[in-house]
């Protein structure tokens, strides 16, 4: 799977996602510092899941429909322990195949999925 992995996901979860044979771009080893914004823009670009713990992503893309067809999951883990932590996010990667298209939440114990909305279409008075 082709993912973009946000500044803030470890580098252990990186480490064990390539491992698995997954196709991870790191922003913070080739982006380091770019906007969220950016961040999508190259997922878009690409083709890319966007893997991350900032819950800014599900206000750009449901609050300002920026698009993200490879889809998005937050990761709201405990944080009690980190090596229990990046398992958990390399676990649930590897669980599913249909994240396109979906905002996906990855907690300690389970994954919710919502649909992404389309962009709203556009009126000849808006254009």
């Amino acid at each position: 799977m082709r993912i973009i992995a946000n500044e803030n996901v470890s580098a252990s979860v990186i480490a064990g996602l390539r491992a698995a044979g997954d196709d991870v771009l790191s922003v913070r080893e080739s982006m380091r510092g770019q906007s969220n914004d950016a961040v999508l823009a190259r997922a878009r670009a690409e083709r890319r899941l966007v893997l991350t713990h900032d819950k800014d992503f599900g206000e750009l893309v449901f609050r300002f429909f920026l698009s993200a067809p490879g889809g998005v999951v937050l990761q709201r883990l405990a944080g009690s322990d980190p090596d229990s932590d990046n398992r958990r996010a390399i676990e649930a990667r590897q669980s599913r195949t249909d994240w396109a298209g979906h905002f996906s939440v990855v907690t300690d114990d389970r994954i919710r999925m919502r649909a992404l909305p389309a962009a709203p279409a556009q009126t000849e008075e808006s254009s």
